[in-house]
Order: C-alpha cells, then structure tokens, then sequence
C-alpha cells in the first residue's frame, strides 16, 4: 500500500499522544507528521491545512532529525513520517499491558477507533468513559477480533465495560437480522448476586437506545419473572450460575445462539465450588467465544481457560496478583479482645475516617453484631450485609450506601468481588481473610480506575499462617510493616519448613 493513503486523513482518526510524544501544534494529538514547509509537527490532512491556511507566504525547511525521516509520495509533499518506535509495544510498556498468544489486536487510544455503533460511543461518553483504562484498551479490540481471552486486571480498572462494550456492540449488530423473541446471544456469569445486578445495569445503560435487551437470572427473585423475560426475547443473560442451571433444568430454553459466554471473577467461582456448573452451562452452548476475567489468575483459572478454548489470549494489566498501587496500605497490630475499640477509634477520628467506608468481617452474625455496635457506639449510621439477608434487604442496604445515607457498611466476602463501589476510597479488613489472595480483592474495594484509596487491615498472631505471604505484600506495596508482623513471620516460615521436611 502507498504510504500516502496511511496518512489521517481528520485529527479524529488520530490517536492521543503519549507523555513522551511529539504533540500535534493545532489539535495537541500525536504528532505522527512532520510538515516540512512549517516544521511543525502535525498529526493529520485536515491540521496541516489548518496550519497552511494561516501562511501567508509558505517556505520550505530543510529537516535534519535523528533518525531519518521517511518521505511520503509525491503526492503528499508536506509531510514526513516519524520512525523509530513500536508504538504498540511503547504503549503496553508504559501501561504495564502484557499479552501472550497469536494475533492478538493492538491496543487502542479511543473508543472511537473500534467501529462501535454511534449510539454506543454517545452512551459511553454520557457515563463518563472519557477514554479506555489499560483493560480496555487491550480486551476490547481483542475480543471484537472473536478472541477467546483470560484477562487479569486489579480490582475497580474497568474489567466489565471491557467485555460488555463488545458483548452489546456484536449484539446490536446482529439483532438486526433476528426477530424480537429470538434466543440469548451472549451470558454472562459472576459468583453474586450483587456483581450480576451491578453488571445488568451497567449493561443496560451503555446499551440504551440500541437493539439490545438483558435478563437478570439470580436466586432471591422469583424464578417465573426471569424465564417470561427470556422467552420475549433478550441478549444477554446476566447469571449466578446456579441459578441458571435450575432454569435450564426446569424449563426448555435454547442457548444455541450464544456467541459469547462471558466468566467474571473466574478465581473466585472457583474458589466456591462452581467449576462444574459453569462447565455443565458452557457444555450446552455451541463453541462460543470464551471471555474469562479476573483480578488474581491461579494454576486452576489458567486450566479452565485452556480446556475452554484452545487459541486463547491472555491479557493482563500491572503485576499480577499483587494489590493495586493506588491502594495505600496501613497493617496494624491489634490483639482480638481490642479490635472493637480500635475500630470505634478510627471511626470517630477526623484524620483516619474517609468515608463512604467499608468494613469487611468473617462471618454473617460478627457483621450483623459490628454494624449495631458501630451505631450504638460512634452514633454513625451503619448497615450489614451478607449472604443471609434476602435480595430485598441487600438492594437497599447497597443503594443507601452508595447514595451517602449510610458512612459505614460491614460486610463479608459477599462485597469483596468485584462489585463496583463507586465513591468508596477506604476500607478497613477487620478481620483477615483465610487468604492474601482474597485480602487483596478487599483492600481493591478502594480503588477504582486507579484514583487513590486507602486500606486499614487489622493483624494479630490469629493470622500467623499468612504471615509470610502477608510481609512480602506490605513490603512490595511499600507500607510499614508491624514489628510484631516482622519478627513472627521468620519463625512461621521455619515452621512451615520443617513440617514439610518431616512429611
């Protein structure tokens, strides 16, 4: 192809500049030309007329720039191409992208480069998606190209608008050829009801105004509701996956349409025993693209994605299974019989306490009896919630919450996994999880799209088995690490080798 008709042709095809490139003189986008009458760098056709417009008398400068540039055809006598950077290789660099697999699409700058409906992109732009995180830029062309995908990325950097952007771009497209009460095109899975009803309404207010409809399918709502709005007709099915094989199993409803089947939080489904539900609901679909996502990827994960897909590309973002660097982390080392008081403590201080503010506990009765003592104690409103309280309970809990009625929520794991807790910038782990795994998850809470949040976790020697793993987490992250926590963790690591030497 003659090099002149690469050339943009409009500052609109061309892409945001890096930090460390040359800049466009008339729009500030990347200067990938240079117009050899001005000198100016310039990014397309339409801003070197601009420049020229305004010259009253062009003249020509010779260049002399390191490396050489190339000429373009005769055709285009202004401009000079810059060489000398792999800018798709630059870009996954200083974004920390890391790709493994074959043809795996380049990353893009723009919604606005992937040939989205025009509908789709005014969406985005109305729910704030100003341009792409690092997930998005590299899953959503991946996954527009028909991709199968395991994706890593921390908590909060925008993992499910990089799937559902191309689930309601494929599927508005190609609802235009079906009739209205044809079958599902896309499912997406997730380990709670939460994250599902989280991930359904993002998807219908990015899908608004476009052929495309979705159908919530989770326990505590009543199971006739969920299969009359299939059977009218949806694309998208949005499911715990339990519940979705008691309405396969119940009522006759066809999925061999399904072109893309979506596992959100795939670590964590495993970790609760859905391997073989998920498998017996991918068993009944006809070979669709496979979209996996999740913050941490373990032996297991990759396993599931293989036999899922055979050309898989697997995407992740920054270092996997590590805590998110906007996160800062502050351990303390509180014995049990005080953790209360020092919770009370931090909640009625105006230097420590940022609300909205989570706080995660063990079990459904400690967040029940915690959340009533917070209220009792500190006079500051506070809700619980868990896996025991009905769908209703949970709904108003969270809309309270992230509508700033309620400062403090506690909570279990049921919060820990990938829901979307907007304006939540602290969470304090009041009691550690059985894994740093799922620690890191928690403390993610407080990070979204990389803004700035903070995380309080309270330690003691309850905990000594994740000491080691836990010292080498706060040391990389920078934090300062309990003395207690320092001197314990040797003695636990020597432990744990004898044990295995003596096994």
């Amino acid at each position: 192809m003659d090099a002149a008709n690469d050339v943009k042709q409009t500052s609109i095809e061309q892409r945001e500049a890096l930090p460390d490139e040359p800049k466009c003189v008339v729009c500030g986008k990347y200067g990938e030309y240079i117009c050899n009458e001005t000198d100016d760098d310039i990014c397309s056709f339409e801003c070197k007329q601009a420049i020229l417009d305004n010259i009253h008398k062009p003249h020509k400068v010779s260049l002399c720039l390191p490396p050489p540039p190339i000429r373009l055809a005769a055709t285009d006598e202004c401009f000079y191409i810059r060489e000398g950077h792999d800018h798709t290789e630059l870009l996954r660099t200083k974004l920390e992208i890391h790709v493994k697999g074959e043809l795996v699409p380049d990353p893009i700058l723009s919604f606005s480069s992937c040939n989205l409906p025009h509908k789709l992109l005014q969406n985005l732009e109305a729910a704030g998606y100003v341009t792409p995180t690092p997930v998005q830029m590299q899953a959503i062309p991946a996954a527009l190209s028909g991709k199968s995908l395991l994706a890593s990325a921390d908590t909060g950097s925008g993992k499910t608008a990089s799937y559902l952007v191309p689930i309601i771009s494929r599927c508005a497209s190609f609802r235009l050829q079906r009739s209205p009460e044809d079958k599902p095109l896309a499912i997406v899975l997730t380990p709670t009801r939460e994250l599902c009803i989280q991930v359904e309404d993002q998807a219908k207010m990015i899908g608004k105004g476009l052929p495309f409809k979705t159908a919530l399918v989770v326990g505590g709502d009543a199971m006739a509701g969920q299969l009359y709005r299939i059977q009218k007709g949806v694309e998208l099915i949005v499911a715990t996956p339990g519940r979705l094989i008691d309405l396969l199993a119940k009522h006759d409803i066809e999925l061999d349409d399904v072109m893309m089947f979506v596992l959100d939080e795939v670590d964590c489904m495993l970790q609760r025993g859905f391997h073989d539900q998920v498998m017996q609901i991918f068993r009944a679909l006809s070979q669709p693209q496979v979209l996996l996502y999740s913050a941490t990827v373990t032996p297991e994960v990759e396993k599931m994605a293989i036999s899922m897909a055979k050309d898989m590309a697997f995407v992740s973002i920054g270092q996997p299974n590590k805590p998110s660097k906007a996160v800062k982390q502050l351990a303390i080392w509180v014995e049990s019989k005080h953790k209360k008081q020092k919770l009370f403590d931090i909640l009625m201080s105006k230097q420590h306490f940022m609300p909205p503010v989570v706080v995660y506990v063990s079990s459904r009765l400690g967040a029940d009896l915690l959340s009533n003592a917070i209220t009792f104690t500190t006079g500051l409103k506070s809700l619980s919630i868990h896996g025991e309280k009905s769908m209703k309970e949970r709904r108003e809990a969270m809309k309270s919450f992230l509508l700033g009625e309620v400062p403090v929520i506690v909570a279990t794991g049921v919060l820990g996994r990938g829901v979307d807790l907007l304006g939540v910038r602290q969470v304090i782990v009041f009691d550690m999880p059985n894994s740093v795994k799922e620690y890191i998850h928690q403390i993610g809470r407080a990070s979204r799209m990389g803004e700035e949040g903070t995380s309080i976790v309270f330690l003691n020697e309850e905990n000594k088995n994740l000491f080691p793993e836990m010292f080498e987490v706060l040391k990389s992250s920078g934090a300062v690490i309990p003395r207690q926590l320092a001197n314990l963790r040797f003695s636990v690591g020597k432990g744990q080798k004898k044990r295995k030497q003596g096994s």
